[in-house]
């Protein structure tokens, strides 16, 4: 059995021409789909890829927006024309729910919600989940999705006090944030690509791909930065990039 990871879009802060919706992933093994953050623009992006009535479950990593927003549409479209009662649970820290209350006011009673903090596991179809506590300006959760003996690991957003070690070494898969190009880029809650790298080298990591870079930035620098720390070849997040581990 497999992992297939999607990317529905990957850009940081805000959706871009360039780098196409902000953070959204689809994961896949037999007959598990998950839809892994909903940042804004992410729910086109999913239909092309899953028909949303089948999703397994939700996970959400934190309650800013760039990772969130998309669950507000989610629940229009099971709710009002699909015909859906109750949707999909939905897997995510604390804040997430008290922050989308106010503008969709039905997503408590629509979705069972269930909270998860560092160190709690969940199963969701055929794909195991665990969660670790990021370095984070929220309540932000790194996830790790095992099925078949395959692990991928998403940093979601942190910054550099947190490492993808939490999870023990050598993920097939480390999907991590490489927001800025320079450690005085912004403030201190993102990872620079070149951390990035050093993070997917100190797990030992299988395979880097690098996702959430900010707006303006020239990707190429990014991905040469994460290539020299990481010390092999790294893979730059896109929409529709899928990847089977």
């Amino acid at each position: 059995m497999t992992i297939e990871l999607t990317v529905l879009g990957c850009a940081g802060s805000f959706p871009s021409p360039a780098a196409g919706p902000c953070s959204g992933y689809l994961l896949r093994s037999g007959a598990t789909s998950i839809w892994m953050d909903c940042g804004s623009g992410t729910l086109e992006r999913l239909q092309r890829h899953a028909v949303p009535d089948d999703l397994t479950g939700v996970v959400i990593t934190h309650r800013h927006a760039d990772h969130c927003v998309d669950i507000l549409g989610l629940e229009v479209m099971l709710r009002y024309y699909r015909g859906f009662a109750v949707g999909p649970p939905v897997l995510a820290p604390a804040e997430v729910l008290d922050s989308l209350s106010g503008v969709g006011g039905g997503l408590a009673s629509f979705f069972a919600w269930d909270e998860v903090d560092d160190g709690d596991r969940r199963q969701l179809g055929d794909i195991g989940l665990r969660f670790s506590r990021t370095d984070h300006s929220a309540p932000t959760v790194a996830v790790e999705a095992s099925a078949g003996g395959k692990r991928l690991v998403y940093t979601s957003d942190t910054g550099p006090k947190w490492s993808a070690a939490a999870f023990g070494p050598t993920p097939d898969l480390l999907l991590s944030e490489a927001t800025y190009e320079h450690e005085d880029d912004g403030v201190p809650v993102h990872l620079t690509a070149h951390q990035a790298g050093a993070m997917g080298a100190e797990v030992d990591a299988r395979r880097l791909v690098i996702t959430h870079l900010a707006p303006l930035r020239d990707p190429a620098v990014s991905v040469a930065a994460a290539e020299e720390a990481f010390g092999g070849r790294v893979t730059l997040a896109a929409p529709d990039l899928r990847v089977r581990i």
